[in-house]
Order: structure tokens, then C-alpha cells, then sequence
């Protein structure tokens, strides 16, 4: 069979550096950091005092008060995103076909904050169990693809994916595979995160993963920097409407940029840490290529996953001149990580957008707070430190690599009939 073409027309995003699409992308272009002292909980007593949160959003904003109560942070985020992705798409739910537009999302946790919540309060009781009746339905990882499809009738394919930070990247791979497969015309994808309380900054604490930099927090995420001490937690969303070619057209649908393959591996290594030489990174970006029908020189960037921890940058870049050679002396390299924190399983589609949206503007993210090259590293590559930089892109690479060894890797390029 002949698979079908994929296209993004639609795009919603909820960041620590902007509520919406263009907050989000004019931040990352001017290197805004969105780290600062955690408000959500008294964190005085914890090894790291601060996180890139949201800033400004409000729940009364978005959802009635009873409706709010019943959904997580984390649907909340998927949700406000989602409405964005959806009216910047143009799509009139009312004239195309609602069983063939489904939903496949991607979470890390899910209701984390549900699960704290609740467990505390039980905790503080006589041990009576008195739960909340929306405990389960709230925390479940899967409840906001139902949600989604709810709210709007989408009667498609309807999952969710979890595989830690590469949940969101595997989402958009698997709403890819559908629609080119035939099976669906529409597929509503993205992730969504909502870990920063005391259980997500406790127990990232104790595994030794976050940035402990309390004196300065909008200068701790550092990738690639010879004094990174761990990454920054962040939350949030991203949300893209991919979508049939043809069907797009059809419509006359803006377009900001096609899908063109993705890969997905495993390092079968360790629970946390990443293959000492990248193994793993290096066959997922193989077989994105190979599934895209393309060479390493038509690569112009990659969004790392460039995490700022002190093993997972040095392996990254090990595979990145494994796969590339020469060629990635060429290449823009750039972790936008640096700027929103780690969004878990919302970063694949937060750093996809970042990625479309290079595409479609010729303008290359930066890896902000670079202060010291670190001599482990290759620093002949360009890692587009501290400046926003202006090229021709063609195509571009997101990689995603979460604990337990998933890897997985998506190519945007630019769009041409």
C-alpha cells in the first residue's frame, strides 16, 4: 500500500516561558529561562528549592469551578493546549468525519498531584478511607485522550503512551503511523506534565537527577556546560493536530510543516542512566531516517534531549557524531531544555513545536546559560549557545530519551506538495 502523507495544522502550547504558541516561541528565541523559587508548596526543606513553573495560569480561567475540582493538573494543561491546537487548526468539527479523528496523547505521570493529595489526606485522618470519588478517574494517565475525545466528539483511535520523558515523542510517532497507515484522517496528539510537588521534587531529589543550584536557579539548567548539575523540573503541554495531506488540502488548511518519520529503540541498559556510548540514541536516529527516506545531510538541527545532567549530555553527543560524522559539524545543535526546564512527558511535544517552528521560521532555539566548555564534549559542534541563530532549515530532528531506556526520535521537515 501507498502510505499516506502527514501534516501539523494546528499547534497549542502551555509553557513555563509562555501560555500560548507565540509566548511560548518568542521566549525560546530571546532565551527566556522560566526557572524561579517554587510557589506551589513550601519547599524550605528540600535539596532543590525551585522549578520552571507555570506562570499566570489560572484554572478559573479556563474551567468552571465544579468541572476544575474533577480533573488534574495535568488534563487541565492537555486541555488548555488542546483548544488552542484545535482553533489554530481552522478544523469545523462539524463537517468532517468524527470517527475517523482520534486522540493519542502522552504522559510520564499523569496524576501525580491527585495521587499526593489524596494519599495525604488519608495520611492526616483516623484512618477511616475517605477517598474522593473522582480519585481514580483524576489520576489515571489515560483519562485526558478521554477527556479530549469527550469534550469534542472524537470517536477515532484513542490511547495514551507512557514511557517517561519520551511519552509525548512516542504519542506523535504512533498518531503518525495511523494516519499514514490509512486509519485515521485526523489524529489530536501532544503531552502534557504536572509533576512539580513534593512528591515529583522529593523523589527526583533522592534518585540525585535535579539541579540543586538554589542560589540562582534561572542559570541551573545548563546543558552541555562543564558545571550542569542535573536537570530542572518543569510542567506543562504541547498539543499538534497532525493530519492526511490530502484531507488538509482539501480543506484549506494552513500548514506548518510534515512529518516525516520517526524511530524508536531501547538501550536495554540500565533504569536511569543512558548507554555510556549512546547506543541507543544512535539506532533511534538511524531508523528515523531510514523511515523517513532520508540521508544525515538533509538534517539542518536537532533538538536534543539535552537534559543537563553530567552522563546524558556526554552520551547524546557521542551518538550524535556517531550517526552524523562530518556532517555534524554542519548541523545546529540546541537544547531548549535550558529554558523551560524538563517537561517529563510533555517535553517530546513541546520540543517537536520548538522544532516546527524553526523549521517554518529559520531560526534556531538557543542553549542558554553556557558559561564553561566542557572538555568531555566535542566543542567543535555547534550547540547554538547563549544566542538565537538565523539559518535556512529543511529538516529537523526531536529526541526524547526517558528512564528505563526508551528512546525515540521524530524529523519535521519543511512542506512541499
Amino acid at each position: 500500500m501507498q502510505l499516506k502523507r502527514v501534516v501539523v495544522t494546528g499547534i497549542g502550547a502551555l509553557t513555563p516561558i509562555g501560555n500560548n504558541l507565540a509566548e511560548y516561541w518568542s521566549g525560546l528565541i530571546a532565551g527566556k529561562s522560566g526557572a524561579a523559587a517554587i510557589t506551589r508548596f513550601d519547599a524550605s526543606k528540600f535539596k532543590t528549592r525551585f522549578a520552571c513553573e507555570l506562570k499566570g495560569f489560572k484554572v478559573e480561567d479556563h474551567f468552571e469551578r465544579k468541572e476544575g475540582r474533577k480533573i488534574d493538573p495535568y488534563a487541565q494543561y492537555g486541555l488548555v493546549a488542546v483548544e488552542e491546537a484545535i482553533k489554530d487548526s481552522g478544523l469545523d468539527l462539524d463537517k468532517i468525519d468524527r470517527d475517523r479523528v482520534g486522540v493519542i496523547w502522552g504522559s510520564g505521570i499523569g496524576g501525580l498531584d491527585t495521587f499526593l493529595e489524596e494519599c495525604m489526606n488519608f495520611a492526616r485522618g483516623d484512618g477511616t478511607p475517605r477517598f474522593n470519588p473522582f480519585f481514580i478517574p483524576k489520576m489515571i494517565v489515560d483519562i485526558l485522550s478521554g477527556h479530549i475525545s469527550i469534550k469534542y466528539g472524537l470517536r477515532g483511535p484513542n490511547f495514551t503512551t507512557v514511557s517517561a520523558c519520551a511519552s509525548s515523542t512516542n504519542a506523535l510517532i504512533d498518531a503518525f503511523t495511523y494516519i499514514r497507515l490509512g486509519k485515521a484522517n485526523i489524529i489530536v496528539s501532544g503531552g502534557s506534565e504536572a509533576a512539580i510537588d513534593q512528591a515529583g521534587i522529593g523523589g527526583f531529589n533522592a534518585m540525585k537527577a535535579l539541579s540543586e543550584r538554589n542560589d540562582s536557579p534561572e542559570t541551573a539548567s545548563r546543558p552541555f556546560d562543564k558545571d550542569r548539575d542535573g536537570f530542572v523540573m518543569g510542567e506543562g503541554a504541547g498539543s499538534l493536530i497532525l493530519e492526511e495531506m490530502e484531507h488538509a488540502l482539501a480543506r484549506g488548511a494552513k500548514i506548518y510543516a510534515e512529518i516525516a518519520g520517526g524511530g524508536m529503540t531501547a538501550d536495554a541498559h540500565h533504569m536511569t542512566a543512558p548507554h555510556p556510548e549512546g547506543l541507543g540514541a544512535i539506532n533511534v536516529m538511524k531508523l528515523a531516517l531510514e523511515d523517513a527516506g532520508m540521508q544525515t545531510t538533509d538534517i539542518d538541527y536537532i533538538n536534543v534531549h539535552g537534559t543537563s545532567t553530567p552522563l546524558g549530555d556526554i552520551a547524546e553527543t557521542k551518538a550524535i557524531l556517531k550517526v552524523f560524522g562530518e556532517h555534524a559539524y554542519k548541523l545546529n545543535i540546541s537544547s531548549t531544555k535550558s529554558m523551560t526546564g524538563h517537561l517529563l512527558g510533555a517535553a517530546g511535544a513541546a520540543e517537536a513545536i520548538a522544532c516546527i517552528m524553526a523549521v517554518k521560521d529559520g531560526i534556531i532555539p538557543p542553549t542558554i546559560n553556557h558559561f564553561t566548555d566542557d572538555p568531555e564534549l566535542d566543542n567543535k559542534l555547534n550547540f547554538t549557545f547563549n544566542k538565537a541563530q538565523k539559518r535556512n532549515i529543511n529538516a529537523a530532528i526531536s529526541n526524547t530519551f526517558g528512564f528505563g531506556g526508551h528512546n525515540a526520535s521524530v524529523i519535521v521537515r519543511k512542506f512541499e506538495k
